[in-house]
This record gives C-alpha cells, structure tokens and sequence, in this order.
C-alpha cells in the first residue's frame, strides 16, 4: 500500500535550533571514491574516511583493492610505500600486505605475526567509478544496497564522466537533507516556480521528483524535469531534462559523499551528457563543456551553503519546507543494526506537493521507479 500526502506537513519538535554532537557511527552501505581510472597508476593512494585512513591499490590480479592504511607494526601510512606483486609494502620497514589484509612478508623476520593484519574494505567498480562498502556491524554487502548500472556510461551518445570533488566541514547529513528541502530551490538556485514536487522513501530509495522553471539550468522557457534517487545512504542518482542554448538536453548527475570524520566529508559530483544528434562531435564539446559548466555553478551554490552552517538536530520547520522529518526517519535506517531497522521504512511512501503541474506527475520513468 502506497500512502500519499498531498501537502507536506512540518513535525513539530519539543526543541528547536537543538544543535547535538553526532553519534560515533557511519552509515551502512556505498561510498564512491571517484573515477577508479584515477586509482591505476601504479601507486598506492592514502585518504582518510569513517574516522581512519584506508589506501587503495590495484594489485598484480587488475582488481582495486582498499585496507586499512595504519601499519600494525610502528604505524605507518601504508599509502607511503610502493606496490609488489598484490602486496603493498610499507615504506618504514618493508612489511608486505596483501589484498586480504594479511601481512605476507617481512623481510628481516623468519615468522610472520599471527595478529599481523589490518583490515580489508570490500570494494566495487561500477559505472566506471570506485566505491567502498561500510558496515558498523561488519556484514558483507547487501544486494538490496546495490548501486545500479548505466548503460549511459559505456555509449557512445553520451559524455564521459565529468567529476569534480569537494571536502566539506560538516556531518554528511546536511547533503543529504537536500533531497526533502524544496524551500531552497528558489533563494540558492533560482527556481522561480516549482510545479511539482515529490518525495518518495520505500526501503533504501529515497527520490525526490521536481517539474519546474530554472534559468541557470535551461528550463526557462520549458519545465526542467528532476528525478534524484539515493541507493542507499551516499549515491544519488539524478536525470534532467531540460535545454542547452535553445536545444533539448538530457543529463545524469551524481552526488556521492565519503565521510571523513563526523565533522567533515569528501564530496564527489559527477555529470554525464547526452550528446545532441545532428552536431558534429566539436560542437557537441562545446555543449556538453557549457552544460556542465552550468551545472557545477549550480551545485557549487549548495557547496557554499554547506561550508557555511551548523548540524542542527531538530529544525524549526514551517509547512512549505518539504518532508525533511520524514527524510531524516529514512536515512537514519543505515546507521542502525540491520536487524533493528523498522519494518516500516520498507513500504512505500508518497509525499507530493503539487501547485499545478497540469500533467501526469512524472514518477516511474528513470532508475527502475
């Protein structure tokens, strides 16, 4: 059963503007560490994520792998040493460790330490981008959590990736909170009128569908169309309809985050175009080149909001805000144990704000809706 509320309706908290640590957890589920071409160069790459550093390679087998970067023997960053073989060695004092976390050699000692190991991340190369699974329970992926393929990536009508990254002082939440937040299209992107605008939570979806106007984007004369779907708790999903110079286009954006520490986060936005029949592949740069262009200035408004505010817990909401609330009661699924998750969040929900699209909402035809 499909429950629908045609007027999204603010909760009312006992407290508002209450700002509260968050809680020492990271989402279950995937996180993209970009383009995975950029990890095959032959050297091994240290990041810190989920309150550690990881270092990600690609072994002698062609496969990208992730451990854990602290060297169990002295501490190293394990993302200063050099790789062999499917080992990474560790440039203090040369102990190798292999794909499964396991150390393989140490040059100078005739037995290896049981205990020395670290720990293997399971990773995923999809859409011709790296992710990292994460579990606070330490479970193997869910199927459920899946992240879908795009045959757009592999054709030859559309672009290539065009992925830009960010690293933003803040709890990764408050990107999230973007896909309920319907007021801020109007002061931070310049939406001057929104037709329609739907959330839909149904187990670990989340989609937000708008129809509206938009300048900056090419929707001035004609509606742009959006449909934003996370998979989970940190791969959206967006296509867009709308114009390029006087032209139809069509586009696939995606916002992925990694949190660094409960105060900080990597943020990676990806954009795909397709390109335009009839133009030559020159002027089809051109376009593709002016689109994302536009399409980064866009996103780069959220990005300067994001640097510039504070977690807050319980916001004071009024009923034209959008479902945040409901939002917030979706997302805080993956930071629970798998088997305390509420059965509820499973069935499908329908919120719609609707101001006179005129037409059928349009909700089923991107991402398997």
């Amino acid at each position: 059963m499909v429950a629908v509320v045609k007027v999204a309706k603010a909760a009312t908290p006992t407290e508002t503007n209450d700002i509260k640590p968050a809680a020492d957890r990271y989402a279950r589920g995937w996180h993209c560490l970009g383009l995975a071409a950029d990890y095959r160069d032959g050297k091994p790459h240290s990041m810190n994520m989920f309150g550690t550093r990881v270092v990600v390679f690609q072994g002698q087998d062609g496969a990208l792998h992730a451990l854990n970067a602290w060297c169990p023997h002295m501490g190293a960053d394990l993302g200063l040493g050099r790789i062999e073989g499917n080992t990474v060695v560790c440039r203090f004092h040369e102990w190798g460790f292999g794909t499964d976390g396991g150390c393989k050699h140490i040059p100078y000692a005739k037995h290896i330490p049981p205990k020395a190991r670290v720990k293997a991340w399971p990773t995923l190369e999809e859409n011709k981008l790296l992710f990292v699974w994460h579990d606070a329970e330490g479970g193997a992926p869910d199927p459920g959590l899946a992240v879908p393929r795009l045959p757009q990536v592999f054709s030859d009508q559309w672009s290539e990736w065009s992925m830009l990254h960010w690293k933003i002082d803040n709890n990764c939440r408050e990107l999230v909170d973007n896909l309920a937040d319907l007021a801020h299209f109007g002061p931070v992107h310049g939406s001057s009128s929104v037709a329609y605008f739907a959330n839909i939570f149904e187990g670990p979806k989340a989609t937000q569908v708008m129809v509206g106007t938009n300048e900056r984007l090419g929707g001035a004369r004609n509606h742009l169309t959006t449909v934003a779907t996370y998979f989970g708790p940190a791969c959206l999903l967006c296509s867009m309809s709308g114009e390029a110079d006087g032209m139809p286009i069509e586009s696939i954006l995606f916002v992925s985050h990694v949190p660094i520490n409960q105060t900080s986060f990597d943020l990676r936005y990806g954009v795909l175009v397709k390109k335009i029949p009839g133009l030559s592949e020159e002027q089809n740069q051109a376009v593709i080149k002016n689109y994302v262009d536009l399409a980064v200035k866009a996103f780069s408004e959220d990005v300067e909001i994001w640097h510039n505010k504070v977690r807050v817990d319980m916001p004071l909401l009024c009923d034209g805000d959008g479902p945040i609330y409901q939002l917030r009661q979706w997302y805080g699924q993956f930071y629970k144990d798998v088997d305390d998750v509420p059965v509820e969040l499973g069935k499908r929900r329908v919120i719609e704000i609707d101001h006179g699209i005129g037409t059928k909402p349009p909700l089923q035809h991107v991402f398997g809706l």
